[in-house]
């Protein structure tokens, strides 16, 4: 029995390589003791802004037998966003890195149902879920918990080879697996993303998400508080700062699915196309990219909350 955990487990990490993934680890399928603490937490002190959807599933959330009946093992897996290209210097306005190329939903969950057959293709008759950022998971919890990194001071994921800038999805099966251990946390008494960050939305290991720009610019869907004003540079999508002036970042290696490279398209606007853009150049220009996540309305509320700044 233990030669065929070992094979699965071996055949596991296998396919993973062959679909271009740059890292997998696996944990056994548990309840998450201190995470659901540490949520519970999280919650109550209303970190959540307005993401009320964080308030639901607690139960599935924090124990992957709830979300998947009969599930052995939580298989976690890492790719790679980090791009070469920057966007031109007349851009001014930034969006976060991983919104550079298409879709990371799509493109990963594309890979992850050819995952899946290749299990059922080479083990046999496996059952389980795939998931990706769409879901009742913590995906963090889990990567830390299958050794693939640690959980930084501003609440990322960490790896020692390529430092932050990836995703991560997860394949929760009914087949036992031999399970990977959780490595230490190498932050030592850095605070660099603390430091950096321009709203004080970070404090060590916590994260204010309701102060986050990636929350003000993406979540939240009515008016930016007017306290923030002046409190950011020009991001419009999301934010790369806590990565941007983190040390590990020094490690990231540019991105090898092509599917994830840079759109022209998006990296070639400059400051002006941005402002004049209309609802259909928009419709255009981010179709399969997240970029649509935040809506046109999304976008130009943020650009108009930049604009009154006098910037």
């Amino acid at each position: 029995m233990r030669a065929s955990i070992q094979q699965h487990t071996t055949q596991i990490k296998q396919i993973a390589q062959d679909l271009g993934f740059d890292f997998c680890g696996i944990s056994k399928a548990d309840f998450l003791e201190q995470e659901a603490r540490d949520l519970e937490s999280w919650l109550q002190a209303e970190n959540h802004g307005t993401m009320a959807y964080m308030e639901n599933y607690f139960d599935k959330r924090v124990d992957p037998r709830i979300l998947v009946p009969g599930a052995r093992s939580v298989v976690s897996l890492l790719m790679n966003y980090f791009p070469e290209e920057r966007q031109c210097e007349e851009a001014h306005y930034k969006v976060a890195r991983y919104a550079y190329g298409r879709d990371y939903h799509k493109v990963i969950k594309k890979k992850l149902k050819a995952f899946f057959y290749r299990i059922r293709e080479e083990i046999g008759d496996v059952d389980g879920r795939i998931f990706v950022d769409s879901a009742p998971v913590m995906d963090k919890a889990w990567a830390k918990r299958s050794g693939l990194g640690w959980i930084g001071k501003h609440t990322n994921l960490i790896n020692r080879q390529i430092g932050s800038y990836f995703f991560i999805a997860e394949l929760i099966l009914d087949l036992d697996l031999i399970a990977d251990g959780p490595i230490k946390d190498y932050c030592g008494s850095c605070t660099k993303c603390i430091d950096a960050c321009p709203t004080d939305a970070l404090s060590p290991y916590q994260i204010d998400a309701s102060k986050c720009i990636s929350y003000l610019t993406i979540e939240r869907k009515d008016a930016i508080p007017e306290a923030f004003k002046g409190q950011w540079e020009d991001w419009i999508f999301g934010c790369d700062i806590c990565q941007e002036v983190c040390p590990w970042n020094r490690f990231a290696k540019p991105l090898t699915v092509p599917d994830l490279q840079a759109k022209p398209e998006i990296m070639l606007l400059d400051k002006g196309s941005w402002e004049d853009m209309t609802e259909v150049v928009f419709n255009e220009i981010f179709t399969g990219s997240a970029i649509k996540r935040t809506q046109y309305r999304g976008l130009k509320r943020n650009i108009g909350f930049l604009l009154k700044r006098g910037s």
